[in-house]
């Protein structure tokens, strides 16, 4: 009996602890404040004269589609991202909004008040842009990144009023593309992302 009750005292508690965790309200403050931005990775801003302005409508996961193996920096994959957009593509910056790296730290890229680009036909006006970094056909995503692509979401979301449904990938938009790949775009299709998301906004509100 003194081990039933106790049993009953501990399972209790645990209910208590994990409905308090559960209950912890979504603070996109939080999500904003640990954005690492250009300014901090040592980016420099687009010219604002030659982007295109548009209204957030749609959030758009994509993955960087090369390996990114343990140990490689990610600020210098930026920079060299931004020089890369600006000469190769001629684009006006980093074609992505926000960059994930592998340790799930979330950074800004091309301003999100301009539309991205893509080597793809379907047009990202409108679209937030979320890149992952890694090749998801060949790896899978970490825990860490598929936290952030649900902190990043919920953030986007609840900051431009964009409805979960309209969280999609890149793939959706183009038959050109396996982007975000199998192995990241598997969270799309059973529907976690969106259902992380909506539970992150209700306490919201």
């Amino acid at each position: 009996m003194k081990h039933l009750l106790f049993f009953s005292s501990a399972f209790i508690a645990f209910l208590l602890i994990e409905g308090c965790a559960s209950s912890k309200q979504f603070s996109a403050a939080e999500v904003e404040h640990s954005i690492i931005t250009m300014n901090d990775w040592g980016g420099t801003p687009a010219v604002d004269s030659l982007a295109r302005k548009h209204t957030i409508t749609h959030i758009t996961l994509h993955h960087q589609g090369e390996p990114f193996p343990k140990g490689k920096d990610p600020v210098q994959y930026l920079r060299n991202l931004q020089k890369w957009s600006r000469n190769e593509k001629k684009w006006i910056d980093i074609p992505y909004h926000y960059i994930i790296d592998l340790n799930g730290t979330i950074y800004e890229g091309r301003k999100i008040d301009y539309a991205g680009d893509t080597n793809t036909e379907y047009d990202p006006t409108g679209h937030a842009l979320i890149e992952v970094v890694g090749n998801f056909e060949e790896v899978e995503p970490s825990q860490e990144q598929l936290d952030a692509v649900v902190r990043m979401m919920t953030y986007l979301s609840v900051k431009y009023s964009v409805p979960v449904d309209s969280i999609r990938a890149h793939k959706d938009y183009s038959s050109k593309t396996v982007c975000p790949g199998k192995n990241l775009y598997r969270y799309i299709e059973n529907g976690y992302f969106k259902n992380h998301v909506q539970i992150n906004i209700k306490p919201n509100l």
